[in-house]
């Protein structure tokens, strides 16, 4: 549900989705309000999706393609250290969404009383959570992330 929460803070806290635009224009993420929609919705979608046990391995790829992006964008450059906004934490939730994806929902689970539980576990899940969550991250920087170029004078300053 924490993932839910960041999505809504992007959407309507703070700068809201003008602002969460602004910011993501700045790291390269053009344009940066669809990108910031697009990042908010999944967050949220993929929020509830997972709480409710329904699509599992469809929202751990989402949750995935979004990690992939946030550790290319933001984290890579920065060390380990999520304390020093390193890559640590991205990992983290990337590799939980993976083995979500793979162990699959429990039997409290709209997947489970819909019974396509144990049809996208194993195996199955783990080919969805990575072709499609790293496929979708990848896909999505190779296409839209344009870093800005370094500022010769900010670097002369350092």
């Amino acid at each position: 549900m924490m993932i839910f929460v960041h999505g809504y803070n992007k959407a309507f806290r703070g700068g809201k989705l003008a602002g969460t635009g602004r910011w993501f224009q700045s790291m390269g993420m053009r344009p940066g309000k669809v990108h910031a929609t697009l990042a908010a919705g999944t967050e949220m979608g993929v929020g509830v999706l997972l709480v409710l046990g329904l699509l599992t391995q469809l929202a751990a790829a989402g949750l995935i393609a979004l990690m992939v992006v946030a550790f290319w964008t933001v984290h890579r450059d920065k060390g380990f250290m999520i304390t020093g906004e390193g890559w640590e934490y991205v990992a983290l939730i990337a590799v939980m969404s993976l083995v979500t994806a793979i162990l699959g929902p429990g039997a409290m689970s709209l997947d489970y009383e819909l019974e396509i539980a144990h049809r996208l576990d194993g195996m199955t899940g783990l080919g969805i959570a990575l072709l499609l969550g790293v496929g979708a991250g990848a896909a999505q920087l190779l296409l839209f992330f344009r870093p800005p170029k370094p500022d010769p004078a900010v670097d002369a300053d350092a």
